[in-house]
């Protein structure tokens, strides 16, 4: 198989894995009656930074550790793929503002679907925690990509 072929299949892989990472991403965050997710109709929101996630910490012993680690850890491992799987399949998209810029975009959209639609609340410590979770998935491409590069030259 030519390196062309190989490349044309990787991407095609990547953008698989992209569509199913977004279909993941909105039936978590959006329809997931698991997580919350039934649609009361109530406006919720957080605007004060960190406030959310104190709680979280302050309340940990009440709230059970599975409970405080999806909201946490879920929300900064959920965004890994977008800032993982975005820069293989634009190069335009391989810096790290380009990939922070686009998943805070990413999550605001989240945010204000989820306060209009009742199925989440609008909360500023999301985006916060989405955004790292973009960033951090930046720099495991750019860990994989490194080895990528390092291993082809042998």
């Amino acid at each position: 198989m030519s390196y062309q072929s190989k490349n044309k299949m990787g991407r095609a892989v990547c953008w698989l894995l992209f569509l199913c990472y977004i279909a993941a991403l909105v039936y978590f965050l959006f329809f997931s009656e698991a997580h919350g997710r039934t649609g009361d109709g109530r406006f919720r929101y957080n605007l004060v930074l960190f406030q959310e996630i104190f709680r979280f910490i302050k309340y940990r012993a009440i709230l059970e550790t599975e409970t405080v680690v999806l909201n946490l850890a879920g929300n900064v491992i959920g965004f890994m793929p977008f800032g993982f799987l975005l820069p293989l399949l634009s190069e335009k998209e391989r810096r790290l503002l380009m990939i922070v810029l686009l998943t805070f975009e990413l999550s605001l959209v989240v945010e204000v679907l989820q306060l209009f639609t009742g199925r989440g609340s609008f909360d500023v410590d999301d985006l916060m925690l989405n955004t790292l979770g973009g960033a951090l998935g930046y720099g495991c491409y750019c860990v994989f990509a490194r080895l990528s590069r390092s291993g082809s030259r042998r």
